[in-house]
């Protein structure tokens, strides 16, 4: 697919992206995104650097000089940037590409040119080709060109970790189950009909059946009889005695396919029945331990999702939610407000085992100039708290027990409690960032699209902070230079 960094021939149609004039008195977030891109733009130096990772990604196993043309590599920078940055969905981002023309400028868009190529469809699958490792380097080059306009930044960070949701239906065994059954059982019908095959005429009825009993177990979970538990064990076992019938049917089938020599599409359709089939046995298993054997099962051993395998259960005493399905992102915010450094956790993992490691990186990231940094206490241990002294010369973290967070609080010095007070800045950070820029639930799938819709939130973040300290330098009186924080 033929694509170019960007364009270098001037347009009739529109002005120099360096000339786009913004309407600073408009208090939307997309005026200090599109500011902190044209800035990015302006600087070649960061320009090129930004254009060539993401050309790497885009023609990973492709030639640039042949085939169709497609997007430019500065149009996937801007809509990776606006996409999260302001919060939309890939068909607002569509909308804005043809409608917005302060966006079309700094995309270099000119008024005469179609706008047919900036379809929903191939804006997602293009922005999908980014890798989490280049959105992660863009967002080193972001936060690095913004410490530069404010030196002090970069002496100073505070960290704290939040659950992402995954985008998932809240998970009860039986809907799982239930889940597993209508993903394999098509697959079933279609590998039956190739290989002529009886006995799955009835499909219909069977995921029915799996259906109606999934609905009676959720409303005797629902309801508050003292027969409760007898109804809910009887259910179970008549929906898990019927699954592992048609598990059993699954098996056979595939290993008919295989003996009889499949074709390729044998082959894809057998692999994809034993994926579902795969996991509805591992539900069932929790299942069956959990109501039936009365087992206390471990989250490590439970699947939350069978779309998203990779989600885990969390409960952190949150008011209102005691439990959150998604995973751990672990943010490092510096004195401007850039997201300096993040880490999506792993499933298995707590704040306290990966802050010594991740507080490394972000020391590496900053060129060894963090002078403070304050945590919340769920990272605290004492080896954690010597271990960080090492890396960075001030260090705010406070012991979990009450007799010594009382103690630590009495005798430490007044530059520490300034530290801590400053803390909880970050609390309003995170906040922004599931408000403002799609964190409170990934609306990408896999575990990879997560993490990419992680890094693609945090870049949005960081370039309308750039934004938002160009203005203030520039235009401290304009409206969209006013900022909370900066009153605080």
């Amino acid at each position: 697919m033929v694509r170019k960094p960007y364009q270098k021939q001037q347009r009739f149609d529109c002005s120099p992206i360096a000339q786009v004039e913004l309407n600073l008195e408009s208090r939307d977030e997309i005026v200090p995104v599109l500011l902190g891109l044209q800035y990015l733009y302006t600087n070649a130096k960061l320009r090129t650097k930004v254009v060539q990772a993401v050309a790497a990604d885009l023609n990973q196993d492709s030639r640039r000089d042949v085939g169709r043309p497609g997007i430019d590599d500065w149009h996937v920078v801007v809509l990776a940037a606006v996409r999260l940055g302001c919060n939309l969905d890939y068909d607002k981002l569509q909308d804005q590409v043809e409608n917005h023309r302060r966006l079309r400028g700094i995309m270099g868009i000119g008024d005469w040119q179609d706008t047919d190529g900036f379809t929903f469809r191939r804006i997602r699958d293009t922005i999908c080709l980014l890798k989490p490792e280049t959105i992660s380097k863009i967002n080193q080059a972001i936060v690095t060109a913004g410490q530069s306009i404010a030196p002090d930044a970069s002496s100073t960070v505070r960290a704290d970790s939040f659950v992402i949701e995954t985008n998932i239906h809240y998970p009860t065994e039986s809907s799982l189950i239930y889940d597993g059954v209508r993903k394999f059982i098509p697959f079933c019908v279609e590998l039956a009909q190739q290989l002529e095959t009886t006995g799955w005429r009835q499909v219909g009825h069977l995921v029915k059946k799996i259906k109606s009993l999934k609905q009676q177990i959720g409303r005797i979970a629902a309801s508050k009889s003292s027969r409760k538990k007898e109804a809910l064990e009887s259910r179970y076992r008549d929906l898990l005695q019927r699954v592992a019938l048609l598990l059993e049917r699954a098996k056979s089938l595939t290993n008919e396919a295989k003996s009889l020599g499949a074709s390729t599409v044998t082959l894809s359709l057998i692999t994809t029945i034993e994926h579902w089939t795969g996991l509805t046995e591992q539900v069932c298993d929790t299942a069956r331990r959990r109501v039936l054997l009365g087992e206390s099962v471990p989250n490590c051993d439970k699947l939350f999702s069978l779309f998203e395998t990779h989600t885990q259960l969390y409960r952190r005493g949150k008011a209102g939610q005691p439990n959150q399905y998604g995973r751990l992102a672990l943010v490092y915010e510096d004195g401007a407000g850039f997201i300096s450094h993040y880490h999506l956790m792993a499933r298995d993992v707590r704040d306290q085992d990966v802050v010594v490691e991740q507080t490394k990186l972000a020391q590496k990231k900053h060129a060894g100039e963090i002078h403070t940094a304050s945590f919340d206490r769920g990272f605290y241990s004492a080896e954690n708290e010597s271990n960080l002294q090492q890396i960075i010369e001030d260090v705010c973290v406070l012991p979990r027990a009450p007799g010594e967070y009382a103690q630590r609080i009495k005798n430490e010095s007044v530059k520490f409690h300034r530290t801590r007070l400053h803390h909880s800045g970050i609390e309003a950070a995170i906040g922004v960032l599931q408000r403002g820029n799609g964190l409170k639930r990934c609306r990408d799938r896999t575990e990879l699209g997560f993490e990419r819709y992680l890094g693609l939130a945090i870049l949005g973040r960081n370039i309308h902070t750039l934004g938002k300290l160009l203005l203030s330098k520039q235009r401290p009186n304009a409206s969209a230079a006013q900022s909370k924080r900066k009153a605080a």
